[in-house]
């Protein structure tokens, strides 16, 4: 039988190693190494691999983006690996259509095994984000969105304004209310954030997803 093959994307060349020493004792073809976005989407399509290993960090671009290229315009299955146990980003793996996400500090032996099962048509999560990947929340997650469920719907206009980058004058024209309206609604969205500047609200709500910005919104935001 063909030996199953396999493309390691990842800017850490002592982890690479290690990786391909492993699979390679393992009996799977790694046919390629590459250590950047650009180089990892080059070596998909000319070593036409069974399955690409991509990092989620990558100097000149992101894995996520990068394995939805390589699924898409290679054909190629695609796992995550990260050094982050980010439910998010195993989320985010999975709508992609990607096999699985591992963690980089799992034991070899369990990261070949791994990688095996994907090649063998499994999806692969780390076990111990598998509650918060089906959609359990962390003691965190929970306080957020206690905090998110106070805000009114026009205090959620106002944030993802405020994560936009919009001033307080923009935000009084795109929603037609006056400054001092603004004012009031970016004090409660301070206080009900538990924040203390339109800074750190816009920085929170991105980070934990309170609000989606749109482009045509973020375009209008920025005064274009």
């Amino acid at each position: 039988m063909t030996a199953p093959r396999v493309l390691i994307v990842d800017d850490h060349a002592l982890f690479a190693e290690a990786i391909r020493l492993a699979l390679t004792n393992a009996g799977v073809d790694v046919v390629g190494m590459a250590f950047s976005a650009d180089e990892g989407l080059r070596a998909a399509g000319t070593t036409k691999p069974d399955l690409a290993l991509v990092d989620i960090d990558l100097p000149d671009g992101d894995g996520l983006s990068l394995g939805r290229s390589i699924l898409e315009q290679h054909g190629v299955q695609v796992v995550i690996v990260s050094a982050l146990q980010d439910a998010r980003a195993v989320r985010e793996a999975l709508q992609a259509g990607f096999r699985g996400y591992i963690i980089k500090n799992t034991p070899l032996e369990r990261f070949v095994a791994s990688v095996s099962d994907a090649l063998d048509g499994d999806v692969v999560i780390p076990r111990a984000l598998a509650g918060r990947v089906a959609g359990a929340r962390t003691s965190e997650e929970e306080h957020v969105a206690l905090l998110a469920a106070l805000l009114t719907p026009r205090e959620h206009e106002v944030l993802e304004l405020l994560v936009a980058g919009a001033s307080g004058e923009r935000i009084a024209k795109e929603l037609g209310i006056s400054p001092n309206t603004v004012r009031t609604h970016v004090q409660n969205v301070l206080n009900k954030l538990q924040v203390n500047s339109r800074l750190e609200a816009a920085t929170f709500a991105a980070r934990h997803g309170i609000v989606g910005v749109s482009a045509s919104r973020t375009s209008r935001a920025a005064g274009h």
